[in-house]
């Protein structure tokens, strides 16, 4: 725990120095979101929901206890609590609670087997869906069980362990909104490679020490605020959204060239919405470089062929004054 507000305390800072003010960024134990995003949706089911709000939207309940015939007041388990602004704000926003939990959650106190109640995955609803095309869910869990998460889930991995489908929210990433986008990816990783509680659902490994972990990286809290964990840890794929390839750590990038060069693999992922006219041309490179120093990234391809020209004629003018001064 304390290390997950070490590293919030660090992105917090790195959030200040890109231009946030304090009243934009909010610290939790869950780590360090945006909160400039105050809109509210107004669904077709909110009043329908706010039967499961009434007591899951926070943090203590009220029932009538009628073996005991007066009210009962009590906590709600911290992890069934689900924030009716995050909800609301969620790509499942427009979802009644019932489309994806059963009808007899209706019903209080709620059947007891309705806990062992199966959850859906992305590709339940998502596969085969031409509205969904263009996301490529079936490509993602292709890569998905490649991935070293696939291999937990007989301990419980699921799409879920990652992303929360009641405060899961994804926009495409443009040159405007890239620091919200690597804070708010990043929090997916730390969510559990920095709660210890989390991390033991899945694993019987020790605590590992994130900072500790990445002390031989350079300019340490630089790399933390203008890169995600997936551009070292997963594998480069240029053809969806977000790579779901994660690959072991003995496999993740450490090679300074992989990522500060004109073939950078940050082109084809986090910059991937940057044209390949503007990654060829240099020039118009001025976005990227303003987030993360490129080596390379403003080498112009026509000024390098130009260059070339007037070297190859500097050296036929000095090859063919050396040969007529030999001759002489």
């Amino acid at each position: 725990m304390k290390l997950i507000k070490l590293i919030s305390a660090l992105l917090f800072l790195t959030c200040l120095s890109n231009g946030y003010s304090s009243a934009d960024v909010i610290v939790s134990e869950k780590g360090i979101t945006g909160g400039k995003d105050t809109t509210t949706y107004v669904s077709p089911f909110r009043e329908k929901n706010e039967r499961c709000f009434k007591c899951h939207g926070q943090n203590r309940y009220q029932y009538t206890n009628e073996n005991l015939g007066r009210e009962v007041k009590a906590l709600m388990f911290q992890e069934r609590i689900i924030d009716r602004n995050k909800f609301y704000q969620a790509n499942h926003k427009s979802f009644s609670c019932t489309d994806c939990h059963s009808e007899d959650y209706t019903k209080f106190p709620h059947p007891g087997e309705l806990r062992m109640e199966m959850s859906y995955n992305c590709l339940d609803c998502h596969g085969g869906d031409e509205k969904f095309a263009k996301f490529k869910f079936e490509k993602i869990e292709s890569d998905y069980k490649k991935s070293v998460h696939f291999k937990l889930e007989d301990e419980g991995y699921t799409c879920w362990s990652c992303h929360n489908p009641h405060e899961y929210k994804i926009s495409i990433r443009d040159s405007k909104n890239l620091k919200e986008t690597i804070l708010y990816d990043n929090n997916i990783c730390l969510n559990c490679h920095s709660n210890y509680d989390h991390f033991q659902l899945l694993s019987d490994k020790e605590e590992v020490s994130i900072l500790k972990q990445h002390d031989w990286l350079p300019n340490q809290a630089t790399h933390f605020k203008s890169v995600r964990c997936i551009e070292c840890h997963s594998v480069v794929n240029d053809s969806v959204l977000v790579s779901h390839q994660i690959m072991p750590k003995e496999k993740a990038v450490r090679k300074c060239n992989e990522c500060h060069s004109k073939n950078s693999l940050l082109m084809s992922s986090l910059y991937k919405f940057e044209s390949r006219a503007q990654r060829r041309d240099g020039f118009f490179n001025g976005i990227m470089l303003n987030q993360s120093y490129v080596i390379g990234a403003n080498r112009n391809g026509y000024l390098n062929s130009l260059s070339i020209i007037i070297f190859s004629i500097i050296l036929i003018v000095i090859g063919t004054h050396i040969f007529f001064r030999m001759r002489k």
